[in-house]
């Protein structure tokens, strides 16, 4: 496997990344090895937080039922006793003005349910991920941006709205995508006002992390360019 560990740290250290990387892994069943989550959580983007701030365990799909929408995007159907709350939150999300029902079938999902979900923080991931969630400033992750764009592997997409979690089947069926993230996730999360979401493939993720000591350089060179040009040509009268 991928010395996953090292990766995290080229990430962290040249995008100053202030929450770990977060490893997301896809699996038809539940892997040896790494505790099962304990408890009841309120969306499946609540188990990103707790895999940045250090945690490793998997999910089974019912972990994820608090959650209709992140279910949708998931491909986990909800019991027949819960089936209706994907039709109420919807509705709810209608009545708001917060979407349109006939965008609905452009919401990304995963092609396929998984069995069981592993979540850790990158470089502690127990498996090879399926995709790596980073979170951050503007600035800092459009670095990212930039050397996924070197690597080959960013997305023609554009900037991804609500809800976040439909991000993840984008990045697997697209290549890296950015999220400005939803008011759910940012409730669930703690996402700040400033900070916005940027999903990588995990296939592809080691390469990104290759190329960004080199456009973090690149980004430096050119912002004293720049500044150069800003005192000899911001000429005003």
């Amino acid at each position: 496997m991928i010395d996953y560990r090292t990766v995290e740290q080229r990430l962290i250290e040249h995008l100053g990344l202030e929450r770990r990387p977060v490893a997301v892994a896809f699996l038809t069943e539940a892997p040896e090895g790494v505790a099962p989550f304990t408890g009841t959580m309120p969306s499946g983007c609540s188990f990103w937080r707790l895999a940045a701030e250090g945690r490793v365990f998997h999910t089974a799909p019912a972990d994820h039922y608090n959650c209709p929408i992140g279910s949708y995007t998931h491909n986990i159907a909800l019991p027949p006793e819960r089936a209706g709350e994907l039709d109420q939150t919807l509705s709810l999300m209608v009545s708001a003005g917060y979407i349109r029902m006939q965008e609905v079938p452009g919401i990304p999902s995963l092609p396929e349910t998984p069995g069981a979900v592993v979540y850790a923080p990158l470089g502690a991931t127990p498996v090879e991920p399926s995709v790596v969630i980073c979170s951050g400033r503007p600035a800092r992750l459009m670095l990212l941006g930039e050397a996924a764009l070197r690597a080959g592997v960013a997305a023609q997409a554009p900037l991804l709205a609500r809800p976040t979690c439909m991000a993840i089947p984008a990045a697997l069926a697209q290549g890296m995508v950015t999220s400005t993230g939803c008011i759910g996730n940012r409730v669930y999360t703690e996402l700040g006002d400033d900070e916005l979401y940027a999903v990588v493939a995990g296939r592809d993720v080691a390469r990104v992390a290759d190329e960004v000591a080199t456009i973090a350089a690149a980004n430096a060179q050119l912002a004293e360019y720049h500044r150069a040009r800003r005192r000899a040509l911001a000429i005003t009268r």
